[in-house]
């Protein structure tokens, strides 16, 4: 782990909060695994294989299905090829009018300055409670 691998998580956040969905999607590696946590609504394609697979799978869902939805991150924790992001979940559901704020922990993988690894880690019981009527 290199100060530059908690820049490149830390540079992945600030674009996703700036809507700059391309700049997320171009510091994943081409065959990143992305998973979402156990019993997430999202988990439904686990592992997510590929940038692609993520935009279709998260992304585009979250942004048709959530407005506002961010993630706010307080904290980073580097180690050897891992960056553990520590923050928060929130946004209101369009469908049913609920908020969210949620717990989040994401542990990342990087390699060769890209994100190659992702786990999600969240209160999964809150999301489902918020996107249910």
């Amino acid at each position: 782990m290199t100060a530059s691998d908690v820049e490149v998580i830390r540079g992945i956040y600030d674009a996703f909060a700036r809507a700059d969905i391309g700049a997320v999607l171009g510091a994943m590696a081409p065959d990143i695994v992305w998973r979402e946590a156990d019993n997430h609504p999202y988990a439904d394609g686990n592992p997510y294989v590929g940038p692609d697979a993520v935009l279709q799978g998260v992304f585009a869902r979250l942004g048709t299905e959530w407005d506002g939805f961010a993630v706010s991150v307080d904290e980073f924790v580097g180690a050897h090829d891992k960056v553990v992001a520590i923050g928060r979940y929130t946004g209101t559901n369009r469908r049913t009018g609920k908020r969210l704020n949620a717990q989040v922990v994401h542990v990342w993988t990087v390699d060769n300055g890209k994100a190659a690894g992702f786990q999600q880690y969240t209160d999964t019981h809150q999301f489902v409670r918020t996107m249910e009527a």
